[in-house]
């Protein structure tokens, strides 16, 4: 509202406009005066239709609720203004973000990660500094946090595997954690009491990779009902999968054979020489981004060259020749963790942001690799198939 008693003696000046008006019964000669006041900075030069219309307002009335308008309109107009420059205000000017994790920055989750958070308006270099470390195994992940941590970030991100969230956590003390969870359930692990209310400095993405294997198993004996027998390819950070696909192929009558890779270089080849002909007739590849993810390629050449149709978690490995896959888009988490780390940049606290469980998953179907093995998917799995590569 504007102050009208504080403008006397300015350069502003209150005027009366028009002819006195006459006293009226019920009203008090100080009510006619407020509600003729105009405040202005000078007298405008009003045409006559205009002052008829100005005459008109004033003796209904109309000056106080002119005077109330303005005030309310300028109050939203600064409200308007004031909100995303509040926003702006609670973001730091300069974001630091630690990420370590095992694929090269060129990697597509990594990319799709940077460009979401452009996106937000986090500009590399300008108000948002990614600090990356690369590790080259299952065992650098808590090396790669406490160098994070040194580096002074101000939220971490943990992908994929439980050795990662652990690295984090042990340095992260009370600044945020953005998981996403791949190859494990953080609540059946105790990390968060509750995926609705995860409590502590801890949020971000989990999905139900165990159920996902079991579901991969179905599959794989789905599309080849003959198979007796299948090569099971896992590590240490896909153990929880592995226990998972020999539940899952028990109830389906499929023996199944794991061949666990602990360091690399990772000679598939080598061991692969060392599994029994009876178990040749499929292999089944768990996620892993350390065996698996590096050169993507290879696995599905491996399969190729060794005759047997292949199962992938991964929907990437689709386009390189995998004959089948089905999972989530890792793309999609991470371009969704960037939006967690968003929202924790501009105060909301981890614990107010409930984890989020994925819930699309696509099958994959690589007819080319298929008609190379000379094997025929069935039509009720093709059907099914949201990509086919042909």
């Amino acid at each position: 509202m504007v102050d009208v008693e504080s403008m006397r003696g300015s350069n502003n000046r209150l005027e009366r406009s028009g002819p006195k008006p006459a006293a009226q019964p019920g009203r008090s000669p100080q009510r006619r005066r407020d509600s003729a006041l105009v405040l202005c900075q000078r007298p405008p030069q009003v045409s006559t239709k205009d002052a008829h219309a100005v005459r008109w307002s004033l003796k209904t009335g109309g000056g106080e609720l002119l005077l109330r308008a303005l005030a309310l309109t300028l109050a939203l107009t600064l409200a308007l203004v004031a909100a995303p420059l509040a926003a702006d205000a609670q973001r730091p000017k300069m974001l630091h973000v630690g990420y370590a994790g095992a694929q090269p920055i060129s990697s597509p989750v990594f990319v799709a990660f940077v460009k979401r958070m452009a996106e937000l308006g986090y500009e590399q270099g300008q108000n948002f500094a990614l600090e990356f470390v690369q590790v080259r195994n299952a065992a650098g992940f808590q090396d790669a946090y406490r160098e994070l941590a040194a580096r002074k970030v101000d939220i971490f991100v943990a992908p994929r595997n439980e050795l990662a969230l652990k690295a984090a956590l042990a340095v992260a003390g009370p600044r945020p954690i953005v998981m996403i969870a791949v190859d494990f359930d953080p609540l059946a692990r105790g990390y968060v009491p509750s995926l609705a209310r995860p409590a502590g400095n801890v949020t971000g993405l989990a999905f139900q990779q165990i159920e996902l294997t079991m579901k991969r198993v179905q599959l794989m004996k789905e599309g080849f009902p003959e198979m007796k027998a299948a090569t099971v390819f896992w590590d240490r950070l896909s153990a929880d999968q592995w226990q998972a696909t020999q539940a899952a192929a028990a109830t389906l009558g499929l023996r199944v054979l794991g061949v666990e890779f602990s360091a690399s270089p990772y000679d598939y080849e080598r061991a692969f020489a060392e599994v029994a002909p009876a178990f040749r007739d499929g292999l089944l590849v768990l996620a892993s981004p350390i065996f698996a993810l590096p050169k993507r390629e290879r696995l599905p050449d491996f399969a190729l060259r060794q005759r047997m149709p292949s199962m992938f978690a991964v929907l990437e490995y689709g386009a390189a020749g995998g004959l089948i896959s089905y999972g989530p888009s890792f793309p999609d988490l991470f371009r969704r963790a960037a939006e967690y780390v968003d929202r924790i940049a501009r105060g909301t606290k981890p614990a107010d942001l409930p984890i989020e469980r994925p819930t699309r998953f696509e099958l994959v179907i690589n007819l080319k690799t298929a008609k190379a093995l000379g094997v025929t998917i069935p039509p009720s799995l093709l059907l099914r198939a949201d990509r086919v590569f042909e």
